[in-house]
């Protein structure tokens, strides 16, 4: 049976999005609970930035560890030979070997408009696909001689930037060339979010259909159908008889008007589509409340009141109609029970009154309190390196840090480590 999974693009597309931004030891955060949720693969970032570097080894020797569950990794690159060899030269010294990034998504731009107005003449049609054919044979060739440790065999997904509007004809052109170079997937970019549920689930059905692997959905939502499009489009694979791979990111955040939500998507599959049972990944919501509040607070973004699910009043009823009903049973006015979402977070860095908390500039004797109170376990020998880590990510952050991140640095600090290259010498 074909299933549906979720490639969640927060750590790529979601920390471009416009006056706001994330530390790297936030990115390691949002894998984190990615991993906790059960969701699919997690596109990291670029591989190819020299200022990501630490923060991919440090991610891929945190997911040898097991810190992310069964989340894959994968690295985002332009379609181009040079930033694809940089990328996958990039690895990982971690106690169990030297491990790279086994998933890579390649992307380059499709659509006509893309290559009048944006390329001007330095690449046309068959270039464009000549280039993204050399960039999937450096990224296959950069396996060679690598193990395939924690991150199972490798694929690469290739994307057809502004796809939705390039043409049916180039677009199988360029899906089969991808597909007969070694793309596991192909990704249909709604880069400008202008594309229908209709129309494109229509495209998914039959470009799936004729290239015999999963087309994955990227939406963005300048008309509001970010969510709907994403579901509709991986319905076009289903009928196809393809898996379908599903681009999301926390809180629907994204440049301009952002990409589809993760857990809009999830729930619209499970109570809108009854298609529960199709979803591959062994999904837990209970981390719901916890990731999404934790990316309003990170991010630097309040949650609208309304939002799906995690906003203040997803499952706040007031007017009389809708309170008696809800009183007598919760299923007058309640699609699902708000429980599965997991609890609100009540961490100690937000408790009022009296407190003491652990920091940037804190001491050991506050560091020691809460770690005491929190009931976090620290291996032995470990305990300044974990400081000094407390201190190095909350001066990242600029935020005092909460429950769940005091709990990683805890758990993982020599991975975490790698995060901070020279700057803490006992690693």
């Amino acid at each position: 049976m074909a299933n549906v999974h979720f490639l969640d693009v927060t750590n790529r597309d979601g920390v471009q999005t416009a006056r706001t931004g994330l530390s790297k030891f936030g990115k390691v955060m949002v894998n984190y609970y990615l991993g906790r949720l059960g969701v699919a693969q997690s596109e990291i970032g670029f591989p190819f930035l020299f200022h990501e570097v630490p923060y991919v080894r440090a991610c891929v020797a945190l997911a040898e560890a097991g810190a992310f569950g069964s989340l894959r990794l994968s690295g985002w690159c332009r379609a181009v030979t040079a930033d694809v060899e940089s990328a996958v030269s990039v690895v990982a010294e971690t106690p169990g070997g030297t491990l790279g990034l086994s998933h890579y998504n390649l992307s380059i731009s499709t659509s006509d408009q893309m290559i009048v107005n944006k390329f001007r003449g330095k690449l046309d049609r068959d270039a464009i696909i000549a280039e993204m054919t050399a960039a999937v044979a450096v990224a296959r060739a950069g396996w060679a001689g690598r193990a395939g440790g924690a991150q199972g065999s490798p694929t690469i997904g290739v994307n057809a930037e502004d796809g939705s509007r390039t043409d049916d004809g180039y677009l199988l052109e360029f899906a089969m060339a991808a597909r007969e170079a070694g793309a596991s997937r192909i990704r249909y970019c709604d880069t400008i979010g202008g594309d229908s549920p209709g129309r494109i689930r229509d495209r998914f059905a039959s470009l799936a259909s004729k290239v015999g692997i999963p087309v994955e959905t990227h939406c963005h939502n300048d008309l509001g159908m970010a969510v709907a499009n994403s579901v509709a489009g991986a319905l076009g694979d289903l009928d196809a008889g393809q898996d379908a791979w599903v681009n999301t990111c926390v809180n629907g955040i994204g440049e301009r008007a952002g990409n589809a939500d993760l857990l809009s998507c999830i729930l619209a599959f499970q109570h809108g589509f009854g298609v529960d049972a199709a979803i591959g990944d062994a999904l837990d919501l209970s981390w719901a409340r916890r990731f999404g509040l934790w990316a309003a607070y990170a991010f630097g973004q309040p949650l609208p009141q309304a939002w799906p699910g995690v906003g203040r009043n997803a499952f706040a009823h007031e007017s009389g109609i809708h309170a008696d009903g809800a009183l007598k049973d919760r299923g007058n006015y309640e699609l699902y029970d708000d429980a599965v979402l997991g609890p609100f977070p009540h961490d100690w860095n937000a408790r009022e009154g009296r407190v003491v908390l652990t920091g940037e500039y804190g001491g050991k004797a506050g560091f020691r309190h809460v770690v005491d109170g929190l009931g976090l376990s620290i291996a032995d020998g470990d305990e300044d390196l974990v400081f000094s880590l407390v201190q190095l990510c909350a001066s990242a952050t600029g935020k005092p840090l909460t429950d769940d991140e005091l709990f990683l640095i805890a758990s993982y600090p020599h991975q975490l480590a790698l995060l901070y290259p020279g700057l803490l010498p006992d690693a």
